[in-house]
C-alpha cells in the first residue's frame, strides 16, 4: 500500500502541476521552436521538468522513513541537474547552444554530491568464491560511480528527441529497478523507483504524440540522475558479476544506442555532445517509420532488455 500510495501522490502532483507550468512557459515564451533537425512543426512550451521534480520530491518526502545524509544528497544534485538544464533549456529557446563545459561540470558536480552521501558502487561478489565480497579501491569507487551517474543522465538527455520516448524508455526502466529492488528486499530503491513511475506517467499523459509540453534537458537529466541512484542504491549492491548487467540492461535503449553515436561521433572527429540525427531514433524515422511507430519499436526493445535482466536477478547468478 506504501509503494501505491508514493506512486499516486506523484501521479496526482503531476498530473496537476503540468497546465499551470504549460500556460506560465507560453507566457514567458518558453517554448521549444521547430528547427530542421526537430520533429514538432509548432512550438511546443517546456517547464514540464518543475513539476516532475516538485511531484517526486512532494512523493519521495512523504514516504521516506526520516531525512538522512543519503536524502539530502539526493535532492541536493537533483537541484543542480534540474537547475542547470532549466538554464540550458532557456538558451535553446532562444535560438542559443548553452556552452557544453559549465553544464558538464554541474553534473559531475551532482554526481560527486551524490557519493559523498553515500550512494557509491563498492564492488562485487567474488565468483570464484560466492562467500566473499571484492571491494574495489576507493578511487576507483569514486570515478565508477560518478562516470556510471553523469552517464545515464546523458544517455536519458540524448534519448529525449520524439513526443513520448524518453518518458517510457524512464519509465520501462524505473518499473524494471522498482521489482528489481522488492526482490532484493531493497525498500528504499523500491520507493524512489515507484515514485520515479508515478511522475513519468503523469507527464506522459501530456507528452503523448503530438506532446502539448516538454520536459527539456532539465526534465530528462533530472530523471537520468535518479534512475542512475536508484540503480547504485539497489541493483548495484551487493551483487554478482553476471547481475552487473541488470542495471545496464534496464536502461538497455539508451546506454547501447548512445554508445553508439559518441563511438560514432569520436571516429569522426565530432564532439559526443554536440547533437545531431544520428540516434536511433533518427534512423528509424529515416528508415520510414512514423513517429509513434519508432517509439513503440523502442518500448518493445527496451521491455525485452528488462526482462532480461529481471531473469538475471530470478536466477540470482
Amino acid at each position: 500500500m506504501k509503494y501505491i500510495a508514493a506512486f499516486a501522490l506523484a501521479f496526482i502532483c503531476v498530473y496537476i502541476l503540468i497546465p499551470p507550468l504549460r500556460r506560465l512557459a507560453v507566457a514567458i515564451g518558453f517554448v521549444d521552436r521547430p528547427t530542421e533537425r526537430k520533429i514538432h512543426k509548432e512550438p511546443v512550451p517546456h517547464l514540464a521538468s518543475i513539476g516532475i521534480f516538485i511531484g517526486f520530491l512532494v512523493s519521495f518526502l512523504s514516504f521516506s522513513k526520516g531525512f538522512s545524509k543519503q536524502s539530502l544528497g539526493i535532492i541536493a544534485g537533483s537541484v543542480l541537474v534540474l537547475a542547470i538544464g532549466i538554464i540550458d533549456d532557456w538558451y535553446k529557446t532562444q535560438g542559443q547552444d548553452f556552452p557544453a563545459l559549465p553544464k558538464f561540470i554541474v553534473q559531475v558536480m551532482a554526481a560527486v554530491i551524490a557519493y559523498f552521501s553515500g550512494i557509491v558502487f563498492t564492488g562485487f561478489k567474488n565468483p570464484f568464491d560466492n562467500s566473499s565480497y571484492v571491494w574495489l579501491p576507493v578511487w576507483l569507487r569514486f570515478i565508477l560511480t560518478v562516470t556510471w551517474i553523469f552517464g545515464v543522465i546523458t544517455v536519458i538527455n540524448f534519448s529525449d528527441g520524439l513526443d513520448g520516448l524518453a518518458g517510457s524508455l524512464s519509465t520501462i526502466s524505473a518499473i524494471t529497478l522498482f521489482l528489481v529492488a522488492l526482490s532484493k528486499g531493497q525498500t528504499k530503491s523500491a520507493l524512489m523507483a515507484i515514485i520515479l513511475v508515478g511522475v513519468a506517467i503523469g507527464y506522459l499523459k501530456y507528452n503523448k504524440p503530438p506532446a502539448k509540453i516538454y520536459m527539456g534537458d532539465a526534465g530528462a537529466g533530472f530523471m537520468g540522475y535518479i534512475l542512475a541512484i536508484i540503480a547504485l542504491d539497489g541493483a548495484f549492491k551487493q551483487t554478482t558479476v553476471l547481475s552487473l548487467f541488470v542495471p545496464i540492461l534496464a536502461l538497455g535503449v539508451p546506454i547501447f544506442d548512445n554508445l553508439f553515436v559518441v563511438i560514432k561521433r569520436f571516429l569522426s572527429g565530432k564532439p559526443f555532445y554536440k547533437a545531431d540525427r544520428s540516434q536511433v531514433h533518427y534512423r528509424l524515422l529515416s528508415a520510414g517509420l512514423n513517429p509513434k511507430q519508432v517509439v513503440l519499436f523502442l518500448c518493445l526493445i527496451n521491455v525485452c532488455l528488462s526482462l532480461t535482466s529481471i531473469i538475471i536477478v530470478l536466477l540470482n547468478v
